[in-house]
């Protein structure tokens, strides 16, 4: 049987004068785009813009919601409420909504970002809070989700489509979790491994963390972050590897009935 599977980027991340990443090429390559809403980056001009470009290369639209933390980028652990947060989330959904659809768009799936992302991976509480906000603008919004987390079994719990995502240029710990960036060997910069890994987990269905330990998983999406240096290569050779093994690469919502 093909492997069919979505290949997703941070794309959106600018700010006013400031550029973030080349949305440009990567839009070319991936098939689906989780795009800043402001919080974390973007602003309503880039998110304009990141979206015409990406309805342009038959690319589908995901909001990309966070703490606001401009500062940090997102990156940097926050303390809020179930109740604050579900309505940070359902704003955020709701502006890039509202862009998409004065360019003729539509937002079809949500993935948290940074330190969101990563403090509702091991948190129920946080993870059903997002998934609520995902719910409660529209039911038929993807939750699209860090592979066996927290989120993922939310998403299920609530009845949401979930696509369980794993990541090309990061490593794993031997929870299943993403190692902190600041720690060493937290990002993988060489395209081929990062090529092969990816392989692996569509393949065999499995992480290997950074010490050598298997775990299973279930990959829907491979993400690969729009703002690193190496993003356009490694996107690049990902496609071109994966492709050449015969995988199929589509979009968020063409993948609904495998999850």
């Amino acid at each position: 049987m093909t492997i069919t599977v979505n290949l997703n980027a941070d794309l959106g991340e600018g700010y006013g004068a400031y550029a973030m990443g080349d949305d440009e090429s990567m839009l070319g390559i991936v098939s689906s785009a989780n795009i800043a809403c402001g919080f974390h980056a973007g602003d309503p001009v880039v998110m304009t813009r990141t979206v015409k470009n990406a309805l342009s290369k038959g690319v589908s639209l995901g909001a990309h919601p966070a703490y606001p933390d401009l500062q940090g980028f997102g990156r940097r652990p926050m303390r809020l409420s179930p109740t604050e947060l579900e309505a940070m989330v359902a704003y955020q959904i709701g502006g890039l909504m509202g862009i998409a659809a004065t360019c003729g768009g539509k937002v079809t799936h949500v993935k948290p970002h940074g330190a969101l992302s990563n403090m509702a991976a091991v948190d129920e509480s946080l993870s059903m809070a997002i998934g609520r906000a995902i719910k409660g603008v529209d039911p038929s919004l993807i939750f699209l989700a860090i592979a066996g987390s927290e989120m993922a079994k939310a998403g299920r719990a609530l009845g949401l489509a979930t696509a369980e995502e794993v990541f090309a240029d990061r490593a794993y710990d031997d929870t299943g979790n993403l190692v902190p960036r600041s720690q060493p060997g937290a990002m993988i910069h060489d395209p081929e491994l990062a090529a092969t890994n990816v392989l692996r987990m569509l393949e065999d269905g499995v992480i290997v963390s950074i010490t050598g330990k298997r775990i299973p998983c279930t990959a829907h999406s491979v993400c690969v972050h729009g703002d690193e240096p190496s993003a356009v290569a490694m996107a690049t050779t990902l496609r071109r590897t994966l492709e050449a093994k015969g995988v199929r690469i589509t979009t968020l919502p063409e993948m609904r009935e495998r999850f």
